[in-house]
């Protein structure tokens, strides 16, 4: 067989295993309704722990696999919060830990790439939502541990990540934040 044609047919299977690896990652990319289905079908109380932690681990990556807006989706369907309320707080804990950061990324990332008017638009809603639920802790019905957590993480995130237009933008949010935290969750 001649030179090229050698060459031909391995550049030919080089291309056929790339795109069969392509199509395979982008058939099994979770999805805001498969991770929902499958949270939704895990049972964490019949597993034994090395099972549990396995479901956990996974359910994380899926996580950690979707979108900002996959995210969001998946956050009106209560799939993630009623896996989250079926840990241990130590399982909680190691959660947050692993999807957070992802998150809160992810979600900085959104706001720098807003536009500022919808940007504004968003904080006075959001001003309004935390004034509307002051006195629940940090973050609306999860105990302060958990809450401190999670508002920590998105403060290191909005440090780290968030552009300047952003973080003027999001400065009364964070204001309003903090006088909720230190002043016992007072307007």
């Amino acid at each position: 067989m001649k030179p090229w044609v050698k060459a031909a047919v391995a550049l030919a299977v080089v291309w056929v295993a790339a795109g069969s690896v392509i199509w395979w990652l982008h058939a099994h990319k979770p999805t805001p309704e498969s991770v929902a289905a499958f949270l939704d079908g895990a049972k964490l109380d019949a597993e034994n722990t090395r099972d549990r932690a396995r479901t956990i681990r996974r359910a994380e990556d899926q996580l950690n696999d979707l979108t900002f807006q996959q995210r969001q989706d998946l956050q009106k369907s209560g799939s993630t919060r009623r896996f989250f309320l079926a840990m241990t707080k130590e399982e909680q804990s190691a959660f947050l830990d692993a999807t957070l950061p992802s998150d809160f990324r992810q979600m900085m990332e959104v706001f720098n790439k807003m536009d500022p008017a919808k940007r504004k638009a968003f904080v006075a809603r959001a001003l309004e939502e935390m004034k509307k639920h002051s006195g629940e802790g940090p973050v609306r019905g999860m105990d302060d541990q958990m809450g401190a957590k999670i508002v920590d993480q998105g403060l290191k995130s909005f440090y780290a990540d968030a552009n300047a237009d952003t973080k003027i933008d999001l400065a009364p949010l964070i204001e309003q934040m903090q006088r909720n935290l230190q002043f016992g969750n007072t307007n």
